[in-house]
This record gives C-alpha cells, sequence and structure tokens, in this order.
C-alpha cells in the first residue's frame, strides 16, 4: 500500500496539483473478486500465487477501510474519540461471548456489532468499519478443509455459517454498489484519472514486487512454488482497484468533478487484467489445477 500511495503523491508533485493531493488513498485498494477471478484464469486453482494474493487484497481492503475513517472523516465533525470506547467494550462483549462459547452469530453481530456501530457514529469515524473489530471472535478453527472449488468440507464453526448465510446478500450489494457508483460520463478523463491509474498499475508493482522481493532477500521467502515471475504478476493484478477504490474516491473529494475523474481511474484499472493475462502467456506461467484437497492455515 505504501507503493501506489507514495508514487501518486510524487506523480501528483510532478504533474498534478494540491487539490488533488488528498486522493492517495484512492489506488492503495485493492479488487477482491476481479482480482482472484484473474489469478484463477493466469495461475489456475491451486498455485500458491492465488492464496498470496488473496491474503494482499483481504489485507489492503481492511487498511483501506481505516484510511477512510481515521484519514477522511466527516469534514463537517470534528473527531470525538471517547466514543471509540464503544467500539472497545464491543469488542469485550465479542470476547466473553466466544469465551462463553456462544455458537450462534447474531449475539456477536447484533450486540457486539452494535456497540461499535455506535462508536464509529458518535467518533464522526466511517461505520462501514463497525464489524471489522468484531468479526475475528466469531469461533472458527485454526485450519480450513477445503476441496476445489474453495467450499469448507467440514467447516460448520460460526464463522463459516456467518460467511455463507451472507454471501449472497454482500454479493447483491457489491453488485449494487458497483452499479450505482462506477456510472460516470466517459468525459469525466482528466489529471486525477490517470494518476489513480497510474497509481494502482505501477504503484503497485512497487509496492509488492519490490518490497516482496526486498522482504525474499531479507530473510521471508515467499511462499513454496511460488517464483519472482509469480510476484510480479501478482503485483500487477493487485493494481485492479474497482470497488474499494470507488468507495474510497466519494469520500477523498467533495467536488464532483474530481470525484468523477478518480472514479474513472478505478474503472479503467479494470483494463489491466487484459495485461496481467497477457503477461501471464509471456512468461508461459503453468496452471495449477490439482483435483485434491489442500489445507491451508
Amino acid at each position: 500500500m505504501l507503493g501506489p500511495a507514495g508514487f501518486y503523491l510524487v506523480l501528483n508533485l510532478c504533474f498534478g496539483e494540491a487539490a488533488l493531493r488528498n486522493g492517495w488513498g484512492i489506488p492503495t485498494a485493492t479488487d477482491i473478486a476481479i482480482a482472484w477471478l484473474v489469478a484463477r484464469v493466469i495461475f489456475g486453482m491451486d498455485h500458491p500465487a492465488v492464496s498470496y494474493l488473496l491474503l494482499l487484497a483481504i489485507a489492503d481492503d481492511a487498511i483501506g477501510l481505516f484510511i477512510i475513517a481515521v484519514f477522511y472523516p466527516n469534514p463537517a465533525a470534528t473527531l470525538q474519540p471517547l466514543w471509540l470506547g464503544f467500539v472497545l467494550g464491543g469488542m469485550v462483549i465479542a470476547y466473553l461471548f466466544r469465551r462463553w462459547n456462544f455458537r450462534n452469530y447474531w449475539p456477536y453481530i447484533l450486540l457486539g456489532g452494535g456497540m461499535s456501530w455506535v462508536g464509529l457514529i458518535k467518533a464522526h469515524l466511517h461505520p462501514a468499519l463497525a464489524l471489522v473489530s468484531i468479526v475475528p471472535f466469531l469461533p472458527h478453527p485454526t485450519q480450513d478443509c477445503k476441496n476445489v472449488f474453495d467450499e469448507d468440507l467440514d467447516d460448520h464453526s460460526t464463522l463459516s455459517t456467518f460467511e455463507h448465510e451472507w454471501k449472497v446478500i454482500v454479493d447483491l450489494g457489491l453488485f449494487a454498489f458497483g452499479l450505482a457508483n462506477a456510472g460516470v460520463a466517459l468525459s469525466s478523463i482528466g489529471t486525477e484519472t490517470w494518476l489513480v491509474f497510474y497509481s494502482l498499475l505501477f504503484g503497485k508493482i512497487m509496492g509488492i514486487a519490490g518490497l516482496g522481493y526486498l522482504a525474499a532477500k531479507w530473510g521471508f521467502p515467499l511462499p513454496e512454488g511460488m517464483t519472482i515471475r509469480d510476484l510480479i504478476l501478482v503485483s500487477i493484478i493487485g493494481g485492479i482497484g474497482f470497488t474499494v477504490a470507488l468507495f474510497i474516491a466519494g469520500e477523498a473529494f467533495v467536488d464532483p468533478v474530481l470525484q468523477d475523474e478518480a472514479r474513472m481511474g478505478a474503472l479503467l484499472s479494470i483494463f489491466i487484467a487484459f495485461l496481467a493475462i497477457g503477461m501471464g502467456r509471456y512468461f508461459r506461467i503453468q496452471r495449477k489445477n490439482l483435483f485434491s484437497r489442500s489445507k491451508i492455515a
């Protein structure tokens, strides 16, 4: 995330203007669903690069919500940090429910999540973070047994039940969000559009491939079976921002013209998928489709 944010600020310093500086958070996002689909097309179903990319995408989207809450607060309201005690209270309630072995997810969501939501609203932070601090307390196994379609075979835990029962609703909600927020005029292309697009493309390569390579040199190796070429491809795929980038774009700017320009940059990032697929064929990536059970820690 440091790569695209830093690249955006440097690019804006060279070619942009002060009014666009606040958009640095937009290119930090990765669209989990589209990136996962493109990775499956390139690497197959069982390549370690797919899990590696998925972990990165989930992490940077979670941090993206934190960026929205902290760096893009409501300009009409000042931060009220004392109300964050409600968020902490919600976490304590969720922790106690887990200690008491509550298997139904509703108490966690309604009581713990409700307190967290109130705390964020009153603190004038974005309520999209409400369940981020609660869901980790839902009982779940330390290992997941999954088949090649990523369906849990033996997992009937509280977390898995919550995921499966709400998956369709969340997917429909994301589709509606993308449909409502992606609609911008094609004429809404400006400096901000290219700042976002190039930062997603080159900034993600710098951040993921660059820091990933350095980490491997410093003694933190890539997953077994994953090469530097795979890491470069993962960094390109990670540049597909779309959904979360659209969300951050709506929070980063008040001016609707700048919002539309930023959203157009997020939309154009979808074309990075074709670049990634082309690079995958150039690198002659061997797809891995092993029809066997795998354990993912």
